[in-house]
Formats: C-alpha cells, structure tokens, sequence
C-alpha cells in the first residue's frame, strides 16, 4: 500500500507554509520577552516568572481547550489564536515604543499569548492527520518538525537577537508581522476541520473525562506524557534563568543579545539535521533505542551549563541535545497521531499535554527559587539529575510495546 500513497499535497505545504510563519513568530517572542524583561530587572525570580506566566495556561485550560478542539473547526480556531496572540504582541510594541514598558506589562502579555497558544497548538497537532494518509504521519511530521524547529530555532532566535539589539520595540513590530503572514496562508487551506462525532451530544465535562480515560488506559501513551512532563519541568527551569547565566557583561558567558541569539542556532541546527535522517534511524536501529538516546540528549542538553563556562561546549550539547529531543517528538508524535481515533485526538492531545506541558509553570518557578537561593549553576546540575531518572521508565518503551499498541488500534482498542 505504501507505494500507491500520493504525495504530502497543496493542503499540507497550506498547513506548512503557516506553521512556519507562526513558528517564527513564536521564536521571536518567546527570546525577545526575556531580553525585554532584563532591560527592566535583573531578578532571577521576576525573569523567570515570565515563563511561568507564559506557560501557566497549559495547566490551567489544556483539559476544557481539548474537548472544544474535538467540537469546533480546528482551523478556526487556529486562526482565532493567532489573531489574539498578534493584537496582544502589538499593544507591547505600541507601549514599548513610547517608552512606557514595564514588567507587569511583560507579564500580561505573556499570560495573553499563552492562553492563546493553548488553543493553537491543542488545535494544529490535532488537524494533520485530516491531510494525510495515517501512514504517512511519520514523514508528514519530520516535514513539519523541521519547518517548525527551523524558523522558530533556527531562524527566530538569532533575529531577536538582533531585533532587540536595534530597539525592544521591534522586536515585536516582527512577531506581530509574521503571525498575520501566518493567518493569511492558514487562510488559504479551504476546507471543513471540524471532526465528525456520531453519538448524542455530551457536555464538556464528559468529552474531557473520556479524554482522560483513554490516556489512563493506554499505558505506552501514559508514560510517555509523564515522561515529558518531567523533561519539560527540568528544562522549563533551566530555560528560564538561561538569560541571566548568558547575556550580560555580569553573567557567565558575557554574551550580548545578538550573541545569545546565535547560540540557540546550534540546538535548532541538530533539529534539522535529525529531520534529514530520522527515517533512517528509525529503520536501522529502532525507534526504542532512538527514545532512549534522547534521554541522555535531554541530560546533556540541561546538564552543560553546570559544569562548564565555554560556549563552545555548551553549543555542541545544546546540538546534541537538540537533534535527539527531535528524534523523540517525531517518534511520539507520530505515534500518539497512529493510535488515536480522529474524534478524539484534541481531548488525547490536551490531556497529554497537561500531564507533559502542565509542568513548565512548575519548573519556571522552580528554576527562579533555586537560582535565587542557591546560584545559577545548582539549577543545571539539579535538573540534569532529575532528567536522568528518565532512563527508569524509558525501559518500558520497547519495540514490541510500541508495536503491540499499534496493532491494538488496528483491531478497535489501540493501548
């Protein structure tokens, strides 16, 4: 069957070509909200509590933002977030520009496109397998994933960098541009995405606990999610002081913005080269001993900083790093896409993504704690450790688990 499959097709390059878009954006923003924040403070706590801000909405509205995924036109409602997360990033550029910013500004804007990538990203993991063939999903995602990791890592960074060394403010006059550019293409996919539902209408309360169920009861999905959940809190508190360990002629590495901009471009680079490759790797050595080489990516890419000031180094293991926390997004991705039935994938998505991204707030605070009570280098070398329990669980992941899941769906009951 596979080769009578046609080709990826206009609809996906659509779905492509405003992910990009909307990546970029993201990569902009999400760099230049903390350079922003350290023109007004030095704090560990106030830079770090931005993140949090920014990723408290994961925990606070993944579950009901699941079940509406599963009810409303998925392509909507991307639309719908984008637009709120550009007229929010403009009003920051407006107040920035006649020099009234603030950090409680920063914080407002943050919660405000958090809460709107909550809708976007529940909603675009959930449209792709409306485009293509099942069996396609492996490649269709690799295609996706570099598109993604290369504008919002590889490209985005290093430009707001740049953008906030010529003025704050332009930073997100760019970010505002590029999420319109990503409307008006997300525009141009026609077509309905709202996903057929056969039985009696329900309330949200039941679509979302019949989400849960389904995650509960699937065991390799379930520990993937947890898995990621502790990854993300390790390096959601790394990445949170990351500015002040960086950027600064008082930090470690004494880099300027446009510097520590550049140095995000290694981790986006070992992204895009595991894309090239992945498929490959896939066959050759099995996707149970890709997920566990990227645990020791993660160690790698969290653990660097705690043990060494060169940036070179800390480039190469964020390259490392970078190419294998890819490796295991395709894979499970991938996977949770294969397993799940199209009905409810918004509501498997969200409750995944409590368990694996309702941790960033978690681990942004806790990275400001530590930092300010024990130095920024004890945030590194504890959450290498914590991301190193990992290998534990990532036993479970064995061939024949993932296989046996797969071939489970196939017969009604995926696990």
């Amino acid at each position: 069957m596979s080769e009578t499959l046609p080709t990826l097709g206009t609809r996906f390059w659509r779905l492509a070509l405003s992910s990009g878009g909307s990546n970029l954006a993201d990569g902009v923003f999400k760099l230049a909200l903390p350079l922003a924040a350290i023109v007004f403070t030095r704090s560990p706590t106030l830079v770090a509590g931005l993140e949090l801000a920014r990723s408290l909405p994961w925990l606070l509205f993944a579950l009901p933002v699941g079940a509406l995924a599963d009810r409303l036109d998925r392509r909507r409602t991307m639309i719908a977030a984008n637009v709120a997360r550009a007229s929010a990033v403009a009003v920051l550029a407006v107040v920035l520009q006649t020099g009234n910013g603030s950090i409680p500004i920063l914080y407002v804007v943050a919660v405000a496109t958090g809460i709107a990538e909550v809708f976007y990203d529940t909603s675009s993991q959930t449209i792709l397998p409306s485009l293509v063939h099942r069996q396609q999903l492996g490649k269709a995602n690799g295609r996706l994933a570099a598109i993604e990791l290369g504008s919002q890592q590889f490209i985005g960074p290093p430009l707001a960098g740049l953008l906030v060394g010529i003025a704050v403010a332009a930073a997100f006059w760019t970010t505002t541009v590029l999420w319109i550019f990503a409307i008006v293409a997300l525009w141009a996919l026609r077509g309905t995405f709202r996903p057929e539902r056969n039985e009696d209408p329900t309330k949200i309360r039941a679509d979302i606990a019949e989400g849960v169920r389904f995650l509960m009861s699937r065991p390799t999905l379930r520990t993937m999610a947890a898995m990621v959940g502790v990854a993300n809190l390790a390096s959601s508190a790394s990445g949170a002081v990351l500015v002040l360990y960086a950027v600064g002629d008082d930090s470690i590495l004494g880099l300027d913005q446009a510097q520590f901009g550049l140095l995000f471009l290694t981790s986006a680079a070992g992204s895009i080269a595991i894309t090239t490759v992945n498929d490959r790797l896939e066959r050759r050595i099995g996707r149970s001993r890709i997920l566990t080489l990227s645990v020791a990516g993660m160690v790698v890419f969290t653990g660097a900083p705690a043990v060494t000031d060169s940036v070179w180094l800390i480039a190469a293991a964020m390259f490392v790093g970078g190419a294998l926390i890819m490796a295991w997004n395709i894979i499970t991705v991938s996977f949770r896409q294969a397993v799940t039935p199209d009905h409810l994938l918004g509501r498997l998505n969200s409750v995944y993504r409590l368990l694996a991204w309702g941790t960033l707030p978690v681990g942004a605070a806790l990275g400001g704690i530590i930092a300010e009570t024990f130095g920024l280098r004890s945030v590194f070398a504890s959450m290498a450790i914590l991301t190193a329990l990992l290998f534990i669980p990532v036993a479970t992941l064995t061939e024949t688990a993932l296989a046996d899941a797969e071939d489970a769906y196939g017969r009604g009951d995926g696990r």
